[in-house]
């Protein structure tokens, strides 16, 4: 800046200009911290139903476990095979020198059914696992998407602080050319500056890992761009205690696992009683050459077998079903308590949450929007150098980013909320 510049950039002048630069600068990142980075122009907009919708579709993980449901009918068929017979052939010296015959395992009671129906229950338990991961990845989700929005929002505040540290820095050199100011508010000017430029870096890096990861969940490009618009001041739905606690019951994923290995565990001892009651065994063939008297060249055979069940009738094993049973039934009790007492605390602290969160929207910032107007007022009188001004600038900044995380924080109770439950609750 030239000499005849800095004559006419009085200090009075000088002030005013600061003034000016913190009132365009600070009250405007007041609004924009609480939105999202604006995306690329051929960003596509995005929904967090949409995103769950791509990440049902498109998730490997799923595609994994879905895949998974071949297998379990296929036991099923497993399940329902007869026993194949066997064929015998044999040529001695002795008469008759050569016989052929055939050994038949004939299946008494409802062997093959109880088989069939421990399978089918097998594959419920398969679709029970299935479900549980759609609940996960559904989670994971809107865990990630959240996060975006969140990381742009940093990366939006984090460009206004630049913004107005860069400001500051141009103000402060010409107060210092102009003989205003020391050189060490220069300094420190600069030294903020750098800093915000830093934080902006990260804040950068951070929104990209953001985006690979909500992208990962969706099996999309890492890079694919997505417009979120302003989601993270968006209402949630209302709920109440009750009605959670009595979905829950319904439709938790542990309460659901027990409930179906209860089922699979039943039909199991319905299998171990079946197979007491023995097979019978069916053998029938011809023998063949046996010269002499009363010899004959073919001569039909057969018999019939049958085990005893006399030691052993599956009694260890109907026993140790019976007792799994009866664990399973008080792990179930255990774990409706258990789970009543998550939802419970996943209430309270969404609760507390929104509390949080509107405690920072009325009171917070507008407190800081007075300390803005505080700090400018009293540099423009003299009262006050840019250290004091900065500090300020720091206390809003702070309190901008807490009411940031506090509606990260509202979306991830609400999030964990789903998870206690079991279900979709918006």
């Amino acid at each position: 800046m030239d000499k005849d510049c800095a004559v006419r950039l009085t200090p009075r002048l000088m002030r005013g200009l600061l003034a000016w630069a913190v009132l365009t600068a600070w009250a405007p990142g007041l609004t924009r911290a609480q939105e999202s980075q604006t995306p690329a122009p051929n960003a596509q907009r995005l929904t967090l139903a949409a995103a769950l919708d791509l990440a049902e579709r498109q998730n490997l993980d799923l595609a994994a476990a879905r895949a998974q449901r071949a297998v379990a009918q296929a036991g099923i068929r497993i399940a329902g095979q007869h026993p194949n017979p066997t064929a015998f052939f044999g040529a001695a010296r002795d008469t008759p020198h050569e016989s052929l015959f055939f050994d038949t395992p004939i299946e008494l009671g409802s062997k093959r059914q109880r088989r069939i129906d421990v399978a089918k229950e097998e594959t419920g338990a398969t679709e029970m696992e299935i479900a549980a991961l759609e609940r996960q990845v559904r989670h994971e989700v809107r865990d990630a998407y959240f996060a975006l929005a969140h990381a742009r929002g940093t990366t939006a505040q984090q460009a206004d602080v630049l913004k107005l540290a860069q400001r500051l820095h141009d103000i402060a050199q010409a107060r210092f050319q102009a003989g205003d100011i020391a050189q060490l508010e220069v300094t420190q000017a600069d030294l903020e500056a750098a800093r915000a430029d830093a934080d902006l870096q990260v804040a950068q890096q951070e929104e990209k890992v953001a985006l690979s990861d909500l992208n990962a969940l969706m099996n999309d490009a890492p890079t694919t761009d997505w417009d979120l618009g302003d989601v993270l001041t968006a209402p949630l739905p209302e709920v109440t205690l009750d009605g959670l606690l009595v979905r829950a019951g319904a439709s938790n994923a542990e309460i659901a696992r027990i409930n179906q290995e209860q089922k699979v565990q039943k039909s199991q001892t319905a299998l171990f009683k079946a197979e007491r009651v023995p097979n019978l065994g069916v053998e029938f063939g011809v023998d063949f050459n046996s010269p002499g008297p009363g010899g004959y060249k073919e001569g039909a055979r057969g018999q019939l077998s049958m085990e005893l069940p006399i030691f052993s009738r599956n009694q260890g094993e109907i026993a140790q079903s019976l007792a799994t049973e009866r664990a399973l039934d008080t792990e179930l009790s255990a774990i409706r308590r258990a789970n009543d007492a998550k939802v419970e605390s996943a209430y309270f602290d969404l609760v507390a949450r929104r509390t949080e969160a509107r405690v920072y929207h009325d009171s917070l910032l507008p407190a800081s929007q007075k300390l803005e107007q505080m700090a400018e007022d009293s540099y423009q009188s003299g009262k006050a150098n840019i250290l004091t001004v900065l500090s300020a600038q720091q206390e809003v900044h702070q309190v901008q980013r807490q009411y940031l995380d506090s509606l990260l924080a509202v979306q991830s109770a609400f999030s964990a909320l789903e998870e206690a439950v079991g279900a979709p609750l918006d």
